[in-house]
């Protein structure tokens, strides 16, 4: 009866699950879905099995990641169109090359011209169908290399601008120069940029000090599992 009960379960897993999981600090995406790869592979004793994720969250930030295995990798495409939504703090102020902490901060700014209602209205213009330039120290390909390939060796790129849409943006605290916000967004969308941007758009500088994915689509953060609890799970 274990045998069999164990086969259904392998075979749920061949035919198609989808996985909600929060992805901890300092892990890639992959690391998530090599990691969840190898669990499965070990419990049912498998030589292969498709596992694929939905959208890429940067080793810097945490939240919800969409793991789908067996078939189910087939409806990825589907989940990355889903708008997001992150929770996002934001340090006024000074700049980083990355956008975030990634790298060691390059300019500060005096901020004592920096008031609530100028954020408000400077937040207020990245809403709609904006142009994005991406930052340098990110995934995107270009001819072949990861821009953060080229970012690290110093190269001089030429990085286009893409459409992409904010559907909305709520302060959910506002303590200069640090700000929270909880934004929802279309896929392609880099917070990173946005913090980099409203410090532009102040005349000053910014970068991204937190991130947490909250939701995509009708899928929550508050559903998901961590690694630890799902291998937990899987061998219990």
């Amino acid at each position: 009866m274990l045998l069999e009960e164990n086969d259904l379960e392998k075979n749920k897993f061949l035919d198609g699950q989808i996985l909600l999981f929060n992805k901890p600090l300092g892990w890639t995406s992959f690391d998530l879905v090599k990691k969840t790869r190898n669990l499965i592979k070990q419990k049912f004793k498998l030589k292969k099995i498709k596992v694929g994720h939905a959208g890429t969250l940067d080793p810097l930030a945490t939240g919800l990641m969409i793991i789908c295995t067996g078939k189910f990798t087939k409806k990825i495409t589907e989940f990355q169109d889903l708008q997001k939504t992150y929770i996002a703090e934001i340090l006024l102020g000074s700049t980083t090359p990355s956008f975030d902490l990634e790298t060691e901060i390059n300019q500060r700014f005096a901020i004592n011209k920096i008031t609530e209602q100028n954020v408000v209205k400077a937040l207020e213009t990245f809403k709609g169908e904006i142009d994005q330039i991406p930052p340098i120290y990110s995934a995107i390909k270009v001819n072949g290399e990861r821009l953060y390939a080229k970012a690290r060796r110093g190269d001089d790129v030429i990085i286009k601008s893409r459409k992409i849409t904010i559907y909305s943006i709520k302060i959910l605290d506002m303590s200069l120069p640090k700000l929270k916000i909880e934004i929802v967004c279309s896929k392609g969308t880099y917070i990173r940029s946005i913090a980099n941007d409203l410090g532009l758009k102040l005349n000053n500088g910014g970068h991204l000090i937190s991130l947490s994915r909250s939701a995509i689509g009708n899928y929550n953060l508050k559903s998901s599992f961590s690694i630890k609890d799902f291998e937990k799970q899987l061998n219990s």
